[in-house]
């Protein structure tokens, strides 16, 4: 029955890498698709942060059988309530960079974002790759160092974000209401994004630790 059980949590570690890659790819079709008013990107982000919601409830019903029937402890039990909430994330992030995907494709052929922010979103979307592809990792291999520099390099995409609303905001901005709404809320799916990514890093944290701390 042990072995059984050790299977199980390996499952759920599986799944939830795979949820990771997966909103990983997607922020990278969209975030393409929005830089590059790529219609074709957007719609393959848009379909596949609809397949990772199925992945994720699928996650999720694995996690409470296993918590149904198994009846686990200490770790254990850290681990399997931990992949619900990190699920959860997971998901999210998922939507969330399909709302970024949306943004282009409700644009297009047009652009969805002026030339003077531009150099702003191509960073941003760097470091939600970047941190997306450490989400990965650490759930792959547990390691505190790791999930300390994800919530270091957090502060970086706070900083953008923050940056894009001050050209917004600024008397010399002139773009017209339609770019104002774009940009605000793309910004916003990405520092989201973002957060998403130290949540994880947190729950990880907690695996290891036993203790929780919000971020």
């Amino acid at each position: 029955m042990r072995n059984i059980f050790q299977q199980e949590l390996s499952e759920v570690q599986i799944r939830l890498i795979t949820l990771a890659e997966t909103a990983g790819t997607i922020m990278d079709k969209a975030s393409r698709a929005f830089l590059n008013s790529d219609v074709t990107l957007a719609d393959e982000a848009l379909a596949l942060a609809e397949a990772n919601e199925s992945r994720a409830l699928d996650l999720d019903e694995l996690v409470i059988r296993v918590l149904s029937t198994e009846s686990p402890v200490a770790r254990d039990l850290r681990i399997l309530v931990s992949a619900l909430r990190m699920s959860a994330s997971l998901e999210r992030m998922g939507s969330l960079a399909s709302h970024i995907a949306a943004i282009a494709r409700y644009r297009y052929p047009g652009s969805a974002i002026p030339e003077s922010l531009r150099k702003t979103f191509e960073d941003m979307a760097r470091l939600d790759l970047e941190l997306v592809a450490k989400a990965a990792k650490l759930l792959a291999n547990t390691d505190l160092d790791l999930a300390r520099e994800i919530q270091a390099q957090d502060e970086a995409v706070d900083r953008l974000h923050r940056r894009v609303f001050e050209v917004v905001l600024a008397p010399d901005w002139k773009e017209n209401a339609m770019f104002t709404v774009d940009v605000t809320l793309a910004s916003r799916y990405f520092e989201r994004f973002a957060d998403h990514v130290v949540d994880i890093s947190s729950k990880v944290s907690f695996l290891q630790t036993g203790e929780w701390t919000d971020n």
